[in-house]
C-alpha cells in the first residue's frame, strides 16, 4: 500500500519546521511528507490535480479551489478559532498557536483511520529500540568520535538516539557544548541502592546536543562506590521504556564481563581499529575470542585511515574484512560534537551498514 500523502503548507519557517519535526519524528518513513513554504511554488503545484490524504495549510494558503482536488482531509491552521467562513464540508480548524505538541495531536487523533495510525501514536513512539554497541581492542582509534558519527547521523534523519558512555572514567563530554558532570549527591546515593529504575533517576539529567546523552558522572564508578553493571541496567530500561529508536553504547577497551554483556544484548556491534601495525595486532586478538564475530552482528571500520600509510589490515584473519573506511579529522581542541556530523564518511557508514543494509534484526 501506497504511504500516506501529507502536505504541510505555511510561510512561518520557523513554526512549520517545528510542526515537520513531529511528524518526521513519530511516523518517519511511515509517510510521504512535504513541506511548502513559497505560496508561488503551492500556486503552481495545485494548477494541476493533486491526490492529497492530509493537507496542512495556513489561511494564507487556503482557496475555495482547493475542492477542486482529491484532497481526502484539509487542516486549517487558523489563529482565530470564530472565523466561520473557513468552515468547509472536508475541512477542520486547528488554533495554531496552541503548543506544537496539541496541534500535532489534534490532526493525529482526527485522521487515525484516515492513514490507517489508529492506535499506532504509541507503536510508533515505542518501537523496539536497537542498541548499537562502539568498542574498539585498543585506545586512541577514534572509538567516541565514531560513536558520535552514528548518532548525529540517525538523529540528523528523525530518529531518536541516546548515547551512553559505558567506561569507568568518561570524557566523551569535551566532545559537547556542556561539559559539566551530574554533580546531585542525592542522585548517587539512590544509585548505591539499586532499588529503583535508575534510568528514571537519570532521565531528568538528558540532555540533548544533536542526539540525546546520559550526562558524565562526576568521577571514575568504582570511587563512587559504584559497579559498572549499572550501565546494563540502565540499556535495558532504557529499552523496555522505548522511547529511543537507537540506543549508541560507547565502551571501553577493555575486555571483561561488562564488555562481553554488552555484545551479547547489542544488535548490532562496531569494532572500530586503525590501519597502524598495533591496533590491527590488538583488533585480531580481540576478534578471536568472540564467537559468532562472522556474523553480520559484528562489523569492523577502520578509522583515521590514510592511503599513503602503512596498511596492516590485511593481516586480519579469520575471514574478517573492513566493513567501511573513515578518513582522518580534525584533533584540535576546537573539533565538537555538532563537527562531527558534517563528516561525509559518517553518513555513509550509517547508510552503508545501518539503514542501507539493514542488518538489524527486526
Amino acid at each position: 500500500m501506497d504511504k500516506p500523502r501529507i502536505i504541510i503548507a505555511d510561510t512561518d519557517e520557523n513554526y512549520i519546521m517545528s510542526l515537520q519535526l513531529k511528524f518526521a519524528e513519530e511516523f518517519f518513513e511511515k509517510i510521504d511528507l512535504e513541506i511548502i513554504t513559497d505560496i508561488n511554488y503551492f500556486k503552481e503545484l495545485f494548477s494541476s490535480h493533486q491526490k492529497i490524504d492530509l493537507l496542512v495549510i495556513s489561511e494564507e494558503f487556503y482557496s475555495i479551489s482547493l475542492q477542486k482536488h482529491n484532497i481526502l482531509q484539509i487542516h486549517l491552521l487558523v489563529e482565530n478559532l470564530s472565523k466561520e467562513n473557513f468552515i468547509v464540508h472536508n475541512a477542520s480548524q486547528v488554533f495554531k498557536y496552541s503548543s506544537i505538541q496539541e496541534v500535532f495531536n489534534e490532526i493525529i487523533s482526527k485522521n487515525e483511520y484516515l492513514l490507517e495510525l489508529k492506535n499506532s501514536t504509541n507503536n510508533l513512539t515505542k518501537d523496539n529500540p536497537k542498541v548499537i554497541v562502539v568498542s574498539s581492542a585498543v585506545g586512541g582509534v577514534g572509538k567516541t568520535t565514531v560513536a558520535m558519527g552514528i548518532c548525529g547521523t540517525l538523529a540528523k534523519n528523525y530518529k531518536r538516539v541516546l548515547y551512553i558512555d559505558a567506561e569507568q572514567l568518561q570524557s566523551f563530554q569535551y566532545y559537547m557544548q556542556d561539559a559539566t558532570p551530574i554533580n546531585n549527591n542525592h542522585i548517587y546515593a539512590k544509585l548505591l541502592e539499586e532499588e529503583e529504575n535508575e534510568y528514571y533517576m537519570l532521565k531528568h539529567f538528558i540532555r540533548k546536543e544533536i542526539f540525546s546523552y546520559i550526562p558524565p558522572f562526576k568521577a571514575p564508578l568504582d570511587s563512587l562506590g559504584l559497579n559498572d553493571t549499572l550501565f546494563l541496567r540502565i540499556i535495558q530500561q532504557v529499552r523496555q521504556a522505548e522511547e529511543y529508536d537507537y540506543i549508541v553504547v560507547d565502551t571501553d577497551s577493555k575486555f571483561d564481563y561488562l564488555k562481553m554483556k554488552l555484545l551479547e544484548i547489542a544488535d548490532l556491534v562496531f569494532f572500530i581499529t586503525n590501519q597502524n601495525y598495533y591496533s590491527v595486532q590488538a583488533t585480531k586478538l580481540l576478534l578471536s575470542n568472540i564467537d559468532g564475530v562472522n556474523t553480520g552482528k559484528y562489523l569492523l571500520v577502520c578509522n583515521k585511515y590514510v592511503h599513503e600509510k602503512p596498511n596492516y589490515l590485511s593481516e586480519l584473519t579469520q575471514n574478517i574484512s573492513v566493513d567501511e573506511y573513515i578518513g582522518s579529522i580534525s584533533d584540535s581542541k576546537e573539533f565538537m560534537c555538532k563537527n562531527v556530523i558534517e563528516f561525509e564518511d559518517f553518513k555513509k557508514l550509517v547508510y552503508g551498514l545501518i539503514v542501507g543494509r539493514k542488518r538489524i534484526n527486526e
